[in-house]
């Protein structure tokens, strides 16, 4: 039952479906934003853009890069920067297992989507590979003929 309540109080911003097909995903995990007052307020707006984002560990710590979200237009002249990098909030633990994947050949660090959770900005993160031409292709393949596959059965089903 409390489970439940946790996945309806989680409501999607913004997904990263560029990264779904670029990068083949072998890990997720969950993270915190820092962000200011006028982002908060634009990123439940929506108004967010990430599609080339993706995150670097420095220092201990992991920042996303290339996130844009714009500025809030109720906002007065103290507004913020609509592309400075965010830190994202993890335990030590987390950083290190993300530091490992990442020391390895070809991994990185992608955003996945954007979401509230208790109200609270959070952000999903995959470990990810980057996709060959021909596993893209692939792919492509597979959701065609899917589609197909389900165009036949509901055809039948009307019959």
């Amino acid at each position: 039952m409390a489970d439940n309540s946790k996945n309806l109080a989680r409501k999607i911003i913004a997904q990263n479906r560029k990264a779904r097909f670029n990068y083949t995903i072998e890990d997720t995990i969950e993270c915190g934003v820092v962000l200011e007052g006028t982002e908060v307020k634009s990123v439940k707006a929506g108004t967010i853009s990430f599609a080339d984002s993706f995150a670097v560990i420095e220092n201990g710590e992991v920042w996303v890069q290339n996130f844009h979200i714009s500025e809030y237009s109720y906002s007065s002249v103290f507004n913020h920067n609509p592309d400075r990098k965010k830190k994202l909030l993890l335990h030590k633990d987390e950083i290190k297992r993300l530091q490992r994947k990442v020391d390895e050949k070809g991994y990185t660090l992608v955003p996945l989507e954007f979401y509230l959770k208790n109200g609270r900005v959070k952000l999903a993160l995959g470990v990810c590979k980057g996709k060959k031409q021909f596993d893209k292709r692939a792919d492509i393949r597979d959701r065609d003929i899917n589609r197909e596959i389900a165009r036949e059965f509901k055809n039948r089903q009307q019959e």
